[in-house]
């Protein structure tokens, strides 16, 4: 009968979720999100409380068994928020924590070599962020960011900006999933925000952003007009190079 363990999405939680399976000898078990969760007709479910010294037992016990290199991919895949991630990932570690060798790259078996390639749509989608990402200065002095990537990449960014841009305050928030990462001059926190119902993210309203920014805004618009040669216009590799669903937050394309 199989058992599914409810967790609240986080990567902690999912590694209590991991550390749980193994302590019931679990034979067969789905690893879910709260939002995810179907009752099923057959079987029993669990919520799977995070709990800090569980998911860090797990993962000092796969450091054990595979690389700094190997280890980050699991993470990345993680946060590629797949709808069967979980049980690629748990599948994935029952075969690493079985074998007496070091098995985590190796692509022959269906779940690691899945875990390869969610790490790399992942990856590609964090340097495309950490490119594409276009900073506007509010009115309170804060350079403000708005994004929506296909990944939860902003917990592998925020060291980029916080290094890029360590002597000003900046905001990156993922509209899709409705969080932000702030920096303050000292550290970067996670922050949420309600936004109102007519703002318009793609809009560099006077209302929140400095005249400055305006000023700003009209100066670069124009030096992208005038230094865009129409007879050299090549469309499918700048869409190759600068996908579509990025354009609406690019200050060049407004």
């Amino acid at each position: 009968m199989e058992t599914s363990l409810i967790y609240d999405s986080s990567f902690d939680g999912f590694l209590t979720a991991v550390f749980t399976a193994f302590e019931m000898k679990l034979k067969t078990v789905t690893i879910v999100t709260a939002t995810r969760f179907q009752h099923p007709l057959f079987g029993s479910s669990e919520t799977v409380i995070t709990d800090q010294e569980k998911a860090n037992r797990v993962w000092h016990g796969l450091k054990k068994k595979m690389s700094a290199n190997e280890l980050r991919r699991f993470y990345y895949a993680f946060l590629s928020e797949k709808s069967t991630v979980e049980d690629t990932l748990f599948q994935a570690m029952i075969y690493v924590f079985a074998s007496t060798t070091n098995v985590a790259s190796d692509f022959t078996n269906a779940h690691i070599l899945e875990v390869s390639k969610l790490t790399k749509n992942v990856g590609r989608e964090k340097h495309r962020m950490e490119a594409f990402v276009r900073f506007k200065l509010t009115k309170d002095g804060i350079y403000f960011a708005n994004i929506e990537p296909d990944f939860n990449v902003l917990p592998l960014i925020k060291n980029h900006f916080k290094k890029r841009y360590a002597d000003q305050k900046w905001l990156i928030y993922d509209l899709k999933r409705k969080y932000g990462i702030y920096y303050n001059l000292e550290q970067v926190d996670i922050i949420t925000l309600e936004f109102d119902a007519d703002f318009d993210p793609s809009k560099t309203s006077s209302d929140l952003f400095a005249d400055i920014e305006l000023e700003f805004q009209q100066l670069w618009n124009d030096y992208f007009k005038s230094t865009n040669i129409a007879s050299r216009k090549n469309m499918k590799l700048h869409i190759q190079h600068v996908p579509k669903r990025y354009w609406k937050y690019l200050s060049e394309k407004q």
